[in-house]
């Protein structure tokens, strides 16, 4: 099993409309051969761990393979999102890990 953690920081003000964007995109992805998982996830509140931020979410993802996730990443509603996404991003980190 492939697993994704995806650190998305938005520029100042733009994380809704991220969030919006992939809400829109999930139904999209969870279709796609070989989805296990794919959601955000943002900060919660309280408690005394330590913080992303208000301008940062994290994309979690269980891919089966990893040709899953390579044609996930090239097909098109994701080249789409990614196209609508451009201009709110201010970093985007990907971790692509597997089972040890």
């Amino acid at each position: 099993m492939i697993h994704v953690v995806a650190i998305v920081t938005a520029k100042p003000g733009k994380r809704a409309e991220i969030l919006a964007n992939f809400k829109a995109n999930a139904p999209a992805v969870h279709a796609e051969k070989g989805c296990i998982e794919y959601g955000a996830t943002i900060d919660t509140d309280g408690g005394p761990f330590a913080k992303f931020g208000p301008d940062t979410l994290v994309v979690i993802e269980k891919w089966a393979s990893m040709d899953d996730l390579k044609a996930h990443g090239a097909s098109p509603h994701m080249k789409a999102y990614g196209e609508k996404n451009k201009d709110l991003v201010a970093n985007r980190a990907v971790h692509v890990l597997q089972n040890a």
